[in-house]
């Protein structure tokens, strides 16, 4: 027995071990901290599809900013009485993609000098905005603003709005992930996917 109790002990420690090495295992598992970006640039099926899939972004939901109205549904904000815009809520992780190209992006997905007007869509809740969430965002967007009117890019002004975020509602649930649920809709297939090829040859060039 004495020439085994060292063997024993040797098992009895290993087995001790093994909750340490996975909890040091859950401690080293990286959970990246997500910023928020919020744009309005027309309809939100157009916004959603174009940011989905993007490296770096790690959800989205569509829904309403910007209005006065609480809880609006999409009935009462295509009216354009409830102050909403039609708008996309990223979750980004900005150690993967910065808010600059967030912002990039944006620009290249939307006319930003029509005003209250995208394509076919009419109403305030098509307007171009942004919502920033802190100042770092309203500088950033502001100073991307002030860069793509001095490049000469748009005949007309740029009239898109830069506001702080004050209250988001998510659309309903029909509304979200639109394009990838609904690809041979008219609206998908006339709108969305041809935009989303333009943007892809656009970013594939750079």
């Amino acid at each position: 027995m004495a020439k085994r109790a060292p063997f024993l002990l040797i098992i009895m420690a290993a087995l001790l071990a093994v909750p340490l090495l996975f909890a040091a295992d859950k401690m080293n598992t990286h959970t990246p901290s997500l910023s928020t970006a919020t744009f309005g640039g027309g309809c939100f099926w157009c916004t959603e599809a174009v940011y989905k899939g993007m490296d770096g972004v790690r959800s989205i939901v569509s829904g309403y900013a910007g209005g006065h109205t609480k809880n609006p549904t999409y009935k009462e904000v295509c009216t354009g009485e409830t102050g909403h815009a039609e708008v996309t809520q990223i979750a980004y992780d900005p150690a993967r993609i910065s808010y600059e190209k967030l912002l990039e992006v944006f620009w290249a997905a939307h006319d930003p000098t029509t005003l209250n007007k995208q394509g076919n869509d009419v109403g305030t809740q098509y307007r171009s905005v942004i919502f920033y969430h802190d100042e770092a965002q309203r500088e950033a967007a502001v100073k991307s603003r002030a860069d793509l009117a001095a490049s000469g890019a748009f005949k007309n002004p740029i009239v898109t709005e830069i506001k702080p975020l004050t209250t988001f509602y998510p659309a309903e649930d029909y509304h979200q992930d639109y394009y990838k649920n609904n690809p041979n809709q008219p609206y998908c297939h006339f709108v969305i996917r041809p935009k989303l090829e333009k943007l892809e040859k656009k970013f594939k060039a750079h």
